[in-house]
Formats: structure tokens, sequence, C-alpha cells
């Protein structure tokens, strides 16, 4: 399988909002999130952003021989934040793709383009994900990272750098 990663343009913006939706319905399993009265899941907030904010958000497609197998949201922290410089806000590989490795390889070629302090974090109850970060970032790393857990929401968060 050739995985292809490729920044998305505002003008193909709609392939990330549809992948969206498998997203979503993904996370019904830990979230309390709903569709609306169409069968639709609400509008992911703050997605306009990431055609927005020049520089500081990126909207990626993953593909796997050509068509579409996921999506990675990151954001750069401002310049000399003190923690980290990039955050990877969402990522999703969809069901037929995993276990495949396209998620390992997404994630090894973001962590590339973008050297520097990284956070990547999970939903607290989400034991799969973790353990799917835990390995891919240990890969990447040589197992330099560290994990803290959110105070209050428990949800662990993986710091590392590139």
């Amino acid at each position: 399988m050739n995985m292809q990663i490729e920044l998305v343009p505002r003008e193909r913006s709609q392939v990330i909002r549809h992948l969206m939706q498998f997203y979503l319905y993904d996370f019904t399993k830990y979230l309390n999130i709903d569709v609306d009265s169409n069968g639709i899941f609400p509008e992911y907030p703050g997605l306009e952003a990431f055609w927005e904010e020049e520089g500081g958000k990126f909207a990626f497609l993953i593909t796997c021989d050509g068509a579409p197998a996921g999506f990675a949201l990151v954001e750069r922290f401002e310049p000399g934040s003190k923690d980290n410089d990039y955050y990877l806000t969402e990522f999703f590989v969809m069901q037929k793709y995993r276990r495949s490795g396209i998620g390992t390889q997404a994630a090894h070629e973001l962590f590339h383009r973008f050297p520097g302090r990284w956070k990547v974090t999970q939903v607290r109850n989400n034991v799969i994900a973790q353990a799917f970060w835990r390995k891919v970032i240990g890969a990447y790393t040589g197992g330099r990272f560290r994990e803290k857990f959110h105070p209050e929401l428990g949800n662990p968060s993986q710091f590392f750098v590139t």
C-alpha cells in the first residue's frame, strides 16, 4: 500500500469535513456526541480555522493508493511557547486501513515534517488509541517520551522531541 500525506487546501476542505463524520462516529463510544435530526454530526469546533490561520494550523489528508484513508490536524504553538511547538489536534484512520501500518507511517511523516517539541493527547477511556500512540511515539523516539495525565479529565498526553 502506498501511503501519502498532503496538506489540504481550502478548496478541498470538504474531504476533511466528510471524513470528520466518520471520526465523530468513532468517538460516540467514548464521548456523548449525537447526530442532528438529519443524521449529521455537528461541525467540528474550529475546523474552519485550519484554512484561515496562516502558518499556525495544518489539515492533512492521508491517502492509501490514492484513496482517502484518514486525516490529521496539526497546530503550531506560538514561537517561544515554553512547553510545545506542535500539537496533534486530531488524527483519524478509517477502519479499513487500521492495523496496516498506514497510521504509523502517517504519524512518523508528520513528526518528520515538523521537527520540534510535540504533544499528542487521547481521551481517557480510549485505551486502543493510547496503546497505538505509545507504540508509535515510542518507536519514533526510541522510547524517549514522557506522559502526563490531565488533572481533571484524566486524558493522557505524550510529550517528545523530534
